[in-house]
């Protein structure tokens, strides 16, 4: 046991230093590393694999709803890039330029894609036609690049990988239906996958993706009470549609523009997981998306039958679950650390006297209680207690957000409460973009959402007092 704390020792306690402690965690559960490329990052098997089956699960509900998946290039012209004004403007800190190819200077400079808005567009100019081809639901999965200043391993590095849906739609209403559909895919996706609550909400116009005409988000609250935004779904309208001549014939046989919509989650995701589930122990991983679910520990492997056993029940529980069984000679309280280090969600144990008793031992991740299962049925008892294990996870994370949301109607307690309390602040909000400005001024806060089907907290905005009808998050975030 001596081995295991020194293990979970190497980690610096959350609430002596949360950014050190999130450090210490990416790189001791082996999920990154350094690159030799400045602000990029190597993502190790185990962190890819938590990707891959964030990719596969978010993919399948795509595939439910028609999307299909393509594959645009990475590169954009930059006369392309600018037909859109709103759109470059908002990203031109952040673009890398490529100007030579094989040494010869480009005749025309080209960006490494930030985001793929205009070469969706530059296509689908091309293949819609009539209201037959619509909609258009295409995503795509694949790396951009935006030259980020200051950089943290999955929250913010200069490529990082992602998926962008873009679809076409012949209606405003169908346009808008889309944008909300793929906003609560998303919502679901981090409560019901994550165990991680969110807030639905939409984006002023401050904080709206560069050229949509509205921007959807989920915010999540981490557990050093900033917030981070987990994914956003944007309504463009049909001004990308004009700027580039997308239009169909209709019914009436008359030329019509496109609507179009725009939606994307990243790898920042896996940032969320580590830091609303996490512990001074380490990772604490959602069990939809561990690449180990279950590790099986033998206890006494060196008598006789632990480890036929402990493979016989590796072989039974993998039709059930990822499930690896550790045999090797390291010692256990030393694998215990090791795998609560890396999140799994169930440690099960089992030894001679288990063998005896026709049992084995579930131990969870987050509470540590033992569960002592009948070798009879532990394919149920498994499948059960990650059902408790991510209804615990979800409504400890809930718990957390409403201890750490705090609603105010002055000003000077409002400023107080950003100061003092970590979190989310209710506060209404005039609309005027000079009040949300003032805010980050005086409270150092963003607006980090509208939110859909809450109450009003008073009349008068937070900030100057005027009559005010917008409810609106404020926080600190990531």
């Amino acid at each position: 046991m001596a081995k295991e704390k020194k293990f979970v020792e190497q980690i610096t306690a959350m609430d002596v230093d949360f950014a050190k402690w999130y450090t210490d965690v990416v790189k001791k559960a082996d999920l990154v590393d350094y690159s030799g490329v400045k602000g990029c990052m190597i993502i190790r098997p185990y962190g890819y694999a938590i990707w891959e089956n964030v990719q596969k699960l978010l993919d399948a509900e795509f595939k439910k709803t028609g999307h299909e998946n393509i594959y645009m290039p990475m590169f954009i012209p930059e006369s392309l890039l600018n037909k859109e004004k709103a759109h470059i403007e908002g990203f031109a800190p952040e673009v890398a330029w490529v100007t030579h190819g094989g040494g010869e200077k480009l005749t025309e400079r080209m960006c490494v894609r930030p985001t793929s808005e205009v070469l969706f567009c530059d296509h689908y100019k091309d293949i819609i036609k009539s209201y037959r081809d619509l909609p258009k639901l295409y995503n795509q999965w694949c790396s951009v690049v935006r030259w980020e200043k200051t950089t943290r391993p999955f929250l913010r590095t200069r490529e990082f990988l992602w998926q962008e849906g873009h679809t076409m739609h012949a209606t405003a209403e169908d346009a808008e239906n889309e944008t909300l559909r793929m906003l609560n895919i998303y919502a679901d996706f981090y409560e019901k996958q994550l165990a991680i609550p969110v807030v639905k909400g939409k984006k002023t116009d401050k904080e709206k993706f560069a050229g949509a005409a509205a921007t959807y988000t989920v915010e999540a609250l981490m557990h050093d009470g900033k917030a981070l935004q987990g994914g956003t779904s944007h309504n463009f309208g049909c001004e990308f549609a004009k700027a580039f001549g997308i239009q169909y014939l209709d019914k009436d046989n008359q030329l019509k523009p496109c609507y179009q919509t725009s939606w994307g989650v990243s790898t920042r995701m896996i940032g969320a997981i580590i830091m609303a589930h996490g512990d001074d122990s380490g990772l604490v991983l959602p069990a939809a998306i561990a690449p180990i679910q279950a590790v099986i520990v033998p206890i006494a492997q060196h008598k006789e039958g632990v480890l036929e056993k402990a493979n016989e029940l590796t072989e039974r529980l993998s039709k059930v679950a990822r499930v690896k069984l550790d045999d090797s000679d390291n010692s256990p309280g030393w694998k215990f650390a090791e795998y609560e280090m890396k999140g799994v969600p169930i440690r099960i144990e089992i030894g001679p006297k288990d063998i005896e008793e026709n049992q084995c031992v579930l131990v969870r991740r987050d509470n540590r209680e033992k569960v002592f299962v009948s070798l009879d049925n532990v394919e149920e008892a498994l499948v059960e207690e990650f059902k408790k294990y991510t209804e615990a996870l979800y409504n400890k994370a809930l718990e957390r957000r409403a201890n750490m949301t705090y609603t105010e109607t002055e000003l000077d307690a409002f400023i107080e409460t950003a100061k003092t309390k970590p979190g989310f602040i209710r506060a209404m909000w005039c609309g005027d973009l000079e009040c949300e400005l003032k805010m980050k001024e005086l409270a150092d806060v963003t607006s980090r959402c509208m939110p859909f089907g809450e109450d009003a907290c008073g009349d008068k905005c937070i900030c100057c007092g005027k009559p005010a009808t917008k409810l609106l998050y404020w926080g600190k975030a990531y």
